[in-house]
């Protein structure tokens, strides 16, 4: 941890405004991002996201440097209130279902062919796809492809380990592949 984060964290613990205002600018516009991508509506998404600094602000006495950085430990909290009020508070969503087994059919270098080439239109049919995902597979996604954040640090998040999160986002590609086929045709 640099010296900066220890003044912050301090900051912090003593409940400073400056200190808050500074982990705000600093880590806010990201984590409002990563909720505005799990939980639907942009209303929805800053009540996660008042949630998520609250839950910070309060329980800051319990981050620990020994095991996540700063940005993983607001990452992880963010995603267990979004995961959370995608619970108490469910949307309606239409989801892929893989009922032939299909997905366990693809190759990876398939699936690489999609993924492989992020021109535009690509992007845009990866996005539309995420809204079919699950918000828990979703925030597999966005955590490593946005937030290019490593296994170890989704496996942090989700309180999982990374080879589930691997397997796991592996098959959420194959899952994405299916998708963006089906909005193709």
């Amino acid at each position: 941890m640099t010296e900066t984060d220890q003044d912050l964290i301090w900051g912090l613990l003593e409940q400073s405004p400056q200190a808050q205002q500074k982990l705000l600018d600093g880590y806010g516009r990201d984590i409002f991002a990563q909720v505005a991508r799990l939980v639907p509506g942009v209303e929805n998404a800053e009540e996660v996201y008042q949630d998520v600094f609250v839950k910070v602000f309060r329980n800051i006495g319990q981050y620990d440097a020994q095991k996540s950085g700063l940005r993983t430990w607001l990452s992880r909290i963010a995603y267990n209130e979004a995961i959370s009020f995608l619970r108490h508070k469910p949307q309606p969503f239409v989801y892929y279902e893989d009922r032939n087994g299909e997905i366990d059919r693809l190759t990876d270098a398939e699936v690489n062919e999609t993924f492989g080439h992020a021109n535009a239109e690509t992007v845009q049919l990866i996005r539309a796809a995420l809204k079919h995902l699950p918000p828990d597979e979703r925030a597999i996604v966005t955590m490593f492809y946005y937030e290019e954040m490593s296994l170890k640090e989704i496996a942090y998040v989700t309180e999982s380990i990374p080879t589930t999160v691997a397997s796991k986002l592996s098959r959420t590609r194959k899952k994405l592949y299916k998708i963006i086929k089906m909005l193709q045709s």
